[in-house]
């Protein structure tokens, strides 16, 4: 059902996450990564990807990657006013600083 609407819709973000979830629950990572890299290209503010990108690369000891998507994450909670991701992101990234 996802693809059907992302073949309407490419950049429809709520579909592409829902896809990038469906993939990292059966441990496609890379396709889930990649699902969450074309969300943050087309809608840099849709939030919840950071959190769940950098999730699934901390899961791939992909470490810096991971610091780095956080960081990004943060300053797009910021700019929507997302301060409870906000918060969780900031203690994922203190614990792997």
């Amino acid at each position: 059902m996802l693809t059907e609407i992302l073949k309407q819709n490419p950049t429809d973000a709520f579909a592409r996450y829902g896809l990038a979830m469906a993939y990292s629950s059966e441990g496609k990572q890379e396709a889930a990564l990649a699902e969450f890299a074309t969300i943050l290209q087309h809608t840099p503010d849709y939030v919840p990807a950071y959190q769940m990108s950098a999730q699934e690369l901390l899961k791939a000891s992909r470490t810096e990657e991971a610091r780095e998507r956080l960081t990004a994450g943060l300053a797009a909670a910021a700019r929507t006013g997302n301060a409870h991701a906000a918060s969780e992101m900031q203690a994922m990234l203190d614990d792997i600083v």
